[in-house]
C-alpha cells in the first residue's frame, strides 16, 4: 500500500485540507475529497502522481461537511462509487439542504470558499456501517462510527493506520497546538471522548489529519486533544451558566485558544492560519449549541 498526502491548497494556502490517494494491488481510491472549490487542485494532484481520475473507483468520506465531501459527487458522476456513514448518504445525493445552510452562514463568500456540491448518483452512493470492510487491492478499509465531532463521522481504517477526518482535531504543521474541531452543529463531548478512547485503544502507529497530515506522536496527540475536547466544553459551559452571551462567547473562547496556542508554540501567522481552517467564533458557536440543548 503506498498512501499520498494530496495539499489541496485551500484558498491558496497549503497545509489547510488534505485528500489522501491510497494505492493498493493497482487500484486507486480517496479518502476525503475536499471541496468543489480546490476540485481541480485535487485532479491536479492526482495527474502529478501519474494517476488518471478515471482509475479512482472508490471514495471515501468521513463526513459530509463541506471542507471534507463538497467534491465527492464530481467523482460519482465520473463513475467512482462513494462510501459514508449511513446518516450522510441523503445529503450527498442531494446536497441542497446542505448548501443552502452553508450559504446562509457564508453568504457572499459561499462560492469563493466552498464552490459547488454536485449531487452523487444514488446508485453510487453506499453507507458502511460501524466496522463494515471495503476490499482495495491487497488491502481492506474498515468504516468506523466515531460521532463527536457530527453524528454522521466514520474514521477510516487500514492496518495500523487510521484516517481520522475531524476526530481528532486540526493540527498544522506539527505544532503542539492541538485545535478542537466543534463546528455546529452536532458537537458532543461525551460522544467526542468515547470515539477517542476507541481510536486510544487501538494503538494505531500513525494517524491522518485531514486537517493537516501525518501524525507519528499517536498516543501523545490522542490523550492531548482527548483533554483539548474537554477543556473547551467546561469553559464554554462556564460561560453559558454564567449567562455569558453569544458574541462575548466567541470572544472569550478566541482569547483562550490564542493563549494556548501561543503557550505551545505557535507564532501568530499559524495562528492566523489556523483560523482559515478552523474559526474559533464558529467552534464556540458549536459548543455553545450543545450546552444551549441541555445534553
Amino acid at each position: 500500500m503506498r498512501i499520498h498526502t494530496l495539499d489541496l491548497c485551500f484558498q491558496g494556502i497549503p497545509g489547510l485540507i488534505a485528500s489522501y490517494l491510497i494505492e493498493s494491488g493497482g487500484e486507486y481510491a480517496l479518502i476525503e475529497s475536499g471541496p468543489g472549490s480546490t476540485l481541480e487542485a485535487l485532479r491536479a494532484a492526482i495527474r502529478a502522481l501519474s494517476v488518471d481520475e478515471s482509475a479512482i473507483k472508490k471514495v471515501f468520506v468521513t463526513h459530509i461537511h463541506l471542507d471534507h465531501a463538497g467534491a465527492a459527487g464530481w467523482f460519482a458522476q465520473q463513475g467512482a462509487t462513494v462510501y459514508c456513514h449511513p446518516l450522510a448518504v441523503r445529503h450527498l445525493i442531494d446536497p441542497s439542504r446542505l448548501m443552502d445552510s452553508a450559504r446562509m452562514v457564508y453568504g457572499d463568500l459561499m462560492d469563493k470558499l466552498w464552490g459547488d456540491m454536485l449531487p452523487a448518483p444514488a446508485e453510487r452512493v453506499v453507507a458502511l456501517q460501524d466496522n463494515e470492510c471495503v476490499p482495495l487491492g491487497e488491502i481492506e478499509v474498515i468504516a468506523w462510527d466515531t460521532p463527536g465531532h457530527a453524528r454522521h463521522h466514520h474514521a477510516f481504517v487500514i492496518g495500523d493506520v487510521c484516517f481520522t477526518g475531524d476526530v481528532a482535531g486540526m493540527r498544522l504543521e506539527h505544532s503542539r497546538y492541538l485545535s478542537v474541531t466543534a463546528a455546529p452543529p452536532q458537537f458532543d463531548p461525551v460522544a467526542y471522548a468515547k470515539s477517542l478512547d476507541r481510536l486510544m485503544a487501538a494503538n494505531f502507529k500513525t494517524l491522518y489529519l485531514t486537517h493537516f497530515g501525518e501524525v507519528s506522536d499517536v498516543d501523545w496527540h490522542l490523550r492531548t486533544y482527548r483533554q483539548r475536547v474537554a477543556e473547551v466544553y467546561e469553559r464554554v459551559a462556564a460561560d453559558f451558566q454564567a449567562g455569558v452571551g453569544v458574541e462575548e462567547n466567541r470572544r472569550n473562547y478566541a482569547a483562550a485558544e490564542h493563549t494556548i496556542a501561543m503557550q505551545a508554540g505557535v507564532d501568530e501567522a499559524l495562528w492566523r492560519k489556523g483560523e482559515d481552517a478552523n474559526v474559533t467564533s464558529m467552534c464556540a458557536d458549536g459548543v455553545r449549541l450543545y450546552c444551549e440543548k441541555g445534553r
